[in-house]
């Protein structure tokens, strides 16, 4: 157990695990629906589409909160003014403004005395310099985003797996999309100080692709993404402590790599049950030719 408790000895290294949590868990929820959606190209965009608004934040001290909010909608606007104005489908739009915000973002920040660091710190977080009242604001955030997610069940629901019945069914599925688009925005706001704008997408879309290849249910999905989450934020800066890497980055790749270790477990696991299976039936031939 030292192995696990020594790197959490400090008061700052407590707050990088209290804040490594609740970006695991408000990430995991909203990340249950855009992997059951199929939107982790677009999560990703997303992810890199808010880098713009934390720049300019930094470069003119504003509030990051909102200017990710901001950047968010930019994002969200262009993707449609190219999807609806053109015959182009949505992934190039998607695609497009993927580069586009990410590079206005480094060009933003370039103009910063402090060049280097601040970019670093956007882009992959600063989980040791996560603050008490940056905590507190990071809680907020993520028992709302939380909330919504439990809330709108039904509609993430059908919206995920039957837009057009979600329609039928009076479910305002255009409503629906655009309000997961906002939990997205806040989970990747509301994470990106403790593991960084790049990185958080590890724990959007890691966690829930786990956890989808050992649950069945949409809600044991959404528990277990949470669980796994919670275990990637804590092994991480324990890896880190021991291993001396970069804490963010140890803790986004935790849940990647549990995804490939269940991926491979759970295959294995299925090639020996077809084999046992194909065991049985022989025997089971192999007794019917003998009662003949």
């Amino acid at each position: 157990m030292d192995w696990f408790v020594e790197p959490f000895a400090l008061g700052f290294q407590q707050r990088a695990l209290v804040g490594g949590v609740v970006a695991g868990i408000m990430a995991s929820v909203v990340g249950t629906w855009l992997v059951l959606r199929g939107m982790s190209f677009f999560g990703d965009a997303f992810v890199h589409g808010v880098v713009p608004g934390i720049a300019a934040a930094v470069l003119f001290e504003f509030s990051p909160f909102f200017g990710a909010a901001v950047a968010a909608a930019v994002m969200v606007l262009g993707i449609e003014l190219v999807h609806r104005q053109t015959a182009l489908n949505e992934d190039t739009a998607i695609g497009l403004l993927f580069v586009g915000m990410l590079a206005l973002g480094v060009v933003i920040i370039s103009r910063s005395s402090s060049y280097t660091g601040s970019l670093t710190t956007i882009l992959f977080g600063d989980a040791l310099g996560v603050t008490g009242d940056a905590l507190v604001g990071q809680a907020a955030m993520a028992v709302v985003v939380v909330a919504l997610a439990v809330l709108l069940y039904r509609p993430l629901l059908a919206l995920s797996f039957d837009r057009t019945k979600a329609e039928a069914l009076g479910m305002r599925p255009a409503l629906t999309h655009a309000v997961l688009l906002v939990l997205i925005a806040a989970a990747v706001i509301g994470s990106y100080q403790s593991v960084g704008t790049l990185l958080v997408f590890g724990l959007l879309v890691g966690p829930p692709a786990t956890a989808a290849l050992l649950s069945r249910t949409v809600p044991m999905m959404m528990a277990m993404a949470v669980g796994i989450a919670v275990l990637s934020v804590w092994l991480g800066p324990a890896l880190s402590f021991h291993w001396g890497t970069a804490g963010s980055a140890t803790m986004a790749i935790v849940p990647i790599v549990l995804f490939f270790l269940t991926l491979a477990a759970t295959r294995l696991l299925a090639r020996r049950r077809r084999q046992a299976a194909r065991g049985r039936d022989a025997q089971a031939a192999a007794a019917v030719e003998t009662r003949r």
